[in-house]
């Protein structure tokens, strides 16, 4: 842990005003941003302190939204993705709105409802480059695009990949009427494909997936620093 200066020590909490919820160090909270027409930024908590005027100050690390990455946002980042940024800063604990939750990709993906302190976080993220980590991940569909949670999709009975109702030229609402499901590489004809009252929604993140990569490339650039 870091020193803390002379004059300052550090809390073990700190009471949201106006609320009965409790911060800690390593919590999860919504900050108000200088702008109100804009969301609440999204920080973890690394460590609290008070100085001699008993001022309360939190140093956190900033999650991003895909929006506001160098690279801004794509078609596989779901609604609540965010990336856990190397961008550290010193706020006032006054801008602490709330808690929320950043789950893993996966147990995000486990959730039965997503509530709206709800979030989900799969990439670490550099500022000053745009760098992802994992820099690569696996892809579904003959469109090749990693999974979004929010997108359904349906699996193929013969390779086992999972698709897009849209790439297979299915609206939803008759993706969501087939029993079994066969793609174009794997169906014969179009008299393969049957429709009738279930299907597989979506794949789980332990789904067997081609061994095709999606590498991420973006354009370099100082992104604004979120000081407000």
């Amino acid at each position: 842990m870091a020193k803390t200066k002379p004059g300052k020590k550090d809390l073990d909490s700190y009471n949201i005003k106006g609320t009965n919820k409790v911060v800690r160090p390593g919590d999860c909270v919504l900050m108000r941003p200088a702008d109100s027409d804009k969301p609440p930024y999204v920080a973890r908590v690394e460590k609290i302190e008070a100085d001699h005027r008993n001022n309360v100050k939190v140093r956190v690390r900033w999650y991003y939204r895909p929006e506001e990455s160098i690279g801004g946002r794509r078609q596989f980042h779901g609604a609540k993705e965010l990336f856990l940024s190397d961008h550290y800063d010193v706020q006032s604990a006054h801008t602490i709105e709330g808690k929320c939750t950043v789950h893993t990709f996966k147990n995000y993906t486990k959730l039965e409802n997503v509530g709206a302190e709800d979030y989900f976080c799969r990439f670490e993220y550099k500022a000053a480059t745009g760098g992802f980590t994992p820099d690569r991940v696996a892809v579904y569909c003959k469109c090749e695009m990693p999974y979004n949670p929010d997108d359904l999709m349906v699996q193929c009975e013969g390779c086992k990949d999972w698709f897009h109702p849209s790439c297979m030229g299915m609206t939803i609402e008759e993706a969501k009427k087939l029993d079994h499901f066969l793609c174009s590489d794997c169906s014969s004809d179009v008299d393969a494909k049957r429709s009738l009252n279930t299907f597989s929604v979506s794949p789980s993140v332990e789904a067997k997936v081609r061994a095709h990569m999606f590498h991420f490339v973006y354009v370099v650039y100082i992104l604004q620093d979120k000081n407000q």
